[in-house]
């Protein structure tokens, strides 16, 4: 009896196999970044003395925990760690998983796909693989606001007249559908619920100044979570 190798199992190794040669497939931009904590903002000048709102992110220095590659994962990347972590609050196999690395436990793991740093396992990172000047994304989780209405969620106007009969109405959201038909509320109905905690990315900020002994980046504009929260900088691809 002659078994049947599944399908979708050999369309897998072919797909693999294919994007190792790299034939038929676009070749991905090389990526570079680095995790950092947000320190606040502050506000510089520049060459003709115009005022510039900037934030000051503390980058790095991160350390390199993996390599993965098309043979053995399937894609390649690099995995980074930032930030201590108690070693009586982590877990064996991230302890185990980190002394492969030579450095102690880390609070944040992060890939970067596609990688463009040449750094080995156990090597450090640090906001030098960037330059004065160059563009980056930065991607952060907003602040949470809680429950909120619509007026702060959506932008509502409210009702806004304060006459003709109307009672404490300038917040509310006013109807929500039909009653007969379609005697339901349809899907993405804009209506109160809870705001902020989203994950966002704000592309192309500039990068101002580095200060590499304290491993600081100054990028202009604000970028996304409150101060100390973990940020993402990444190649403005």
């Amino acid at each position: 009896m002659i078994s049947c190798f599944p399908l979708s199992r050999l369309i897998t190794i072919l797909i693999k196999q294919i994007r190792s040669s790299g034939f038929g497939f676009a070749q991905k931009n090389s990526m570079k970044g680095i995790i950092g904590k947000k320190i606040g903002m502050t506000s510089v000048f520049d060459s003709n003395g115009k005022q510039l709102a900037c934030t000051i992110i503390e980058a790095g220095p991160c350390v390199v925990t993996q390599k993965k590659t098309v043979a053995s994962d399937g894609y390649e990347a690099l995995q980074i760690a930032f930030g201590d972590r108690k070693e009586k609050n982590t877990p064996r196999a991230l302890q185990n998983h980190f002394a492969k690395a030579n450095t102690d436990p880390k609070a944040v793991v992060k890939e970067i796909r596609n990688s463009s740093i040449d750094k080995q396992v156990g090597e450090t990172i640090t906001c030098d693989i960037f330059a004065e000047g160059e563009k980056v994304n930065v991607v952060g989780i907003t602040k949470g606001k809680g429950f909120q209405g619509v007026v702060k969620r959506h932008g509502f106007a409210g009702v806004g007249e304060s006459s003709h009969g109307q009672h404490d109405r300038s917040r509310a959201p006013g109807s929500i559908g039909g009653s007969s038909y379609p005697s339901r509320v349809f899907k993405g109905m804009r209506m109160a619920g809870r705001m902020g905690g989203d994950r966002v990315k704000i592309k192309a900020l500039k990068v101002i100044k580095i200060f590499p002994d304290k491993n600081y980046l100054l990028v202009a504009g604000s970028v996304p979570g409150h101060n100390g929260s973990i940020v993402l900088v990444e190649n403005n691809k």
